[in-house]
Formats: C-alpha cells, structure tokens, sequence
C-alpha cells in the first residue's frame, strides 16, 4: 500500500503543489510557474475533480439499431479497455483528455453550452493507414466485450457491431491533420464521441469550447487508490485552453462572451456553432469585430458546402444532433443563421445566396409545423416571387430564371418567399384561387408566404 501511495503521489502531485483553494467552485488555481510553462494551462479545484469524477463514473447507455440490446458503461471504463488494447498492440496512447461541452460543463457549471455529447480524446502516434484500422477493430472489440450477459458472441462479426452501435465514422489524413473519429449512439443525443488523434492544426472553434481536461492522473487514481477522492486526498488534474490563455478563455465562459480568431481555418467557419451561441443567450466581446469574422465564416462555409444538396443535408444534421430535447429553439436558430447569412455572405452570387436563404426558410418553415404553429405544410411550395425591379428592363433576366427554381423537403415542396417583410404576432390568412390556396403566416416579426395545393 505504501508504495501505491507513493507512486500516486509523484505521479499526480497529491495536493503537494501549492493550489489556492477557493469557495467559489468557479475559481482555477494557477499552476506555479515552473511546473507549468504556459498561462495556457490551469489546476482543476476540488469541486471541479468532483464534476469531472460523476462524468466519468455515470453510467451511459449505448443505444443498438434493431434487436440489439442497449450497452451500459462507464466512460472510464471505455477509456481504460481502449487504452490498454492501444498499449498492447504498440500504439503509444500520449494521453486521454476530455474535449468538448463535457469540459466546459466540469470548469464551469452553469456554462450555458449545455452538456450532450461526450468527447474523449486519445492522443496516439498514427503514422499509416494501418495504425487507423488496429484503432477501429480495438473500439468494435471493446463494444463486443460490453455486451450484457448470456448474448451469444461468437458469431457477431465487427461490421455488424458497427452498424449496430457506430452513428458515424470519419477519419481525417493530409499534411497538417491526421485523426478519426468513432460516434457511438444514444437516442437521447448524449453520444460518446471517440477521437483519435495523431496531430490535429486547429482544435477548437471559440475560446468558450477551447478547453481540454487530461484524464491520466485520475485515472492512475481509479486504479491504484483503495481510498475514495477527498479534498485533501485527490490527483492534480491539469485542464488546458487551445484557444491560449486559460484564464481569458474561462472569464469568456462565465461571461457568455463570443470569441474566436482565424475562422477561416475552421471546417465549415464555425458558422453554425456561432448562431447557435448566439441563441443560447452568448454575445461577441467585440461587436466590430465579430461582424467582420462573421464575413469569414460565411466564407469558409460555402467553401466547405457549395452545393445547395450538401448544406441541407449539414443543417439537418446539425439541427437533430444538438437540439435533442431543446426542439422549441429550433426556429429561433434558424431565424439566427439566416440573419447572419443575409448580412455577411459576400462571396455568393445574387440567385445562390437567395437559394441558400430559401433553404433556410423551409427548414423554418418545417419546424413550425412540426411544433402545430402553421398548418401541416405536406402540400405547401413556397417558392421566390421576382421583387418589383424584376420587370425592369434593365435588370438581368439571369437572375428571373433562377427565381422558379424550388427545392424539395421530406414533407413536400417547399422554399420561402424572400425577402422576409415585418410582421406581429401570430396570424394567417387563406385566399383561393381554384386548386391553389395562398397563405400568409406572421410568427415573430417574419412573414411567410406560402402557396398550398388544395389535395
């Protein structure tokens, strides 16, 4: 026992470094100066262990498609069963951090990013294709270990655990970034997300979700202690700002404040998790200067998704990952989006940039039938009418025949009259004209125009 204690004593520093404890279960104590060589680093308080301690521990069901039956585990125990197999198939794991809404949750609990996703973070040296594939047959391994008792495992093949408990796979590999990433499902949006990273350029979007926590030290901790975490009695767990200093990234949590820089290095700028802060009541530390990165974000996302196809597909995707069981801010996101889009994207063309703004209106027009605030829209074609200029002789008619384009949803054909025109409360107003019935829809100040096809 006592060279456990010892062990764990060099190992994580067992209170011995001179930590300023606080009440305030918000404050970081800095690391000295000669431990830590960067303000991009932090020690986590005791009320912080403590979060970090039930995220771990918690139990977390991994729902299977079909008949298969659902995976209770513990996400210490998926780190330390894929570890291990790393380990002993000569992959050398650096060390395992915790990424995402998860950390910031852990360092600041009101955070107002709410906290879905799990996203656990190995950091490994994969240096082929070979290293990618060992990784992927270890986490599929592990899954078949977690299945309950009395499950018959011999004939279960890895794909089919794949297609049974995998939500998505990616995998990364060019000159700056080479990691994948294995999703594994939970209805209820809370998935746990492994990532396997070799190196990795830009690893946060804004300096609210910059923070990453290393696990190593609490994890010697599971594994060697016999005696329970206390205040005077726990690991040094180091928490780490990518954005940089930690201290400035963490008042920009508390404060719900927008920051970022170089979006344009961000898949997609960022642009979809910045209208979502936004909704979730955060604001830019700099109005001026957001206003100018928003024109990057946009910029970057039609880099990223040019076609019309793709960025449905993104935002349908976004919106059923991050809204499970927050379905009434839906609109108020899309409503969001398609104000930053209308004010900052630059780079389109006049019919692409009406077409991008169409799409969003459908979705939003989509989200208030589901949620019973306009009628059911299965039949509805909302569709660009040509604005007064239009009849101008002098306008282009290049832009008359992109008007008639429409694009088509899961519930019917639908795309949205544009510009939007000022309107209050909630009404509508049905006028027909033989087969077809005009209706206006006025929700929050926007004003719908839609056209439905008597059945």
């Amino acid at each position: 026992m006592a060279e456990v204690q010892q062990t764990l004593q060099s190992l994580s520093l067992l209170r011995t470094l001179p930590v300023a404890m606080a009440e305030d279960d918000n404050v970081i104590a800095s690391v000295p100066e000669s431990d830590v060589p960067s303000s991009s680093f932090s020690v986590l308080s005791w009320e912080q262990v403590q979060r970090l301690d039930i995220i771990l521990t918690e139990t977390i069901p991994i729902h299977g498609r079909g008949n298969f039956p659902t995976l209770e585990v513990k996400p210490r125990q998926i780190v330390k069963a894929v570890s291990s197999r790393m380990e002993e198939s000569k992959i050398r794991v650096r060390d395992v951090r915790l990424n995402g809404s998860a950390a910031s949750h852990v360092l600041h609990e009101d955070s107002g990013l709410g906290y879905k996703d799990l996203d656990l973070i190995f950091c490994a040296d994969l240096k082929g294709e070979t290293e990618f594939q060992i990784v992927k047959d270890i986490v599929l391994d592990c899954l078949l270990d977690f299945l309950p008792q009395g499950v018959n495992k011999e004939k279960i093949t890895p794909l089919t655990l794949k297609e049974a408990y995998v939500q998505k796979m990616v995998k990364v590999c060019n000159d700056s970034d080479r990691w994948s990433l294995i999703s594994l499902s939970n209805n209820r949006g809370k998935n746990v997300e492994l990532k396997f990273v070799d190196s990795l350029r830009r690893q946060f979007e804004f300096s609210v979700d910059s923070f990453q926590i290393k696990l190593d030290s609490l994890l010697l901790f599971y594994e060697c202690s016999e005696n329970p975490m206390a205040n005077a009695f726990h690991p040094t767990i180091i928490g780490e700002s990518m954005y940089g200093d930690f201290s400035v990234a963490l008042e920009h949590l508390r404060n719900k404040m927008i920051c970022t820089r170089n979006p344009e290095e961000i898949r997609g700028g960022g642009l979809l998790k910045y209208c979502h802060l936004l909704v979730r009541g955060f604001r830019a530390a700099s109005e001026s200067e957001m206003k100018s990165l928003q024109r990057y974000m946009c910029s970057r996302f039609f880099i990223d998704f040019s076609d019309i196809n793709e960025q449905q597909r993104k935002l349908e995707s976004y919106l059923q990952n991050h809204f499970v069981g927050l379905e009434d801010r839906k609109y108020d996101y899309l409503m969001t989006l398609h104000g930053v889009v209308n004010e900052s994207t630059v780079c389109l063309m006049g019919h692409e940039r009406r077409q991008t703004l169409g799409l969003i209106a459908m979705l939003a027009v989509r989200v208030l039938a589901e949620q019973n605030v306009i009628p059911n829209v299965a039949n509805v074609t909302c569709y660009y009418q040509p604005a007064p200029y239009v009849t101008d002789g002098n306008f282009s008619n290049y832009y008359i025949a992109q008007m008639k384009s429409f694009m088509e949803s899961e519930r019917g054909n639908m795309a949205l009259q544009s510009p939007f025109t000022a309107a209050t409360g909630i009404s509508s107003k049905k006028v027909h004209y033989g087969q077809l019935a005009a209706t206006t829809v006025n929700y929050n100040a926007v004003q719908f125009e839609l056209k439905v096809e008597e059945p």
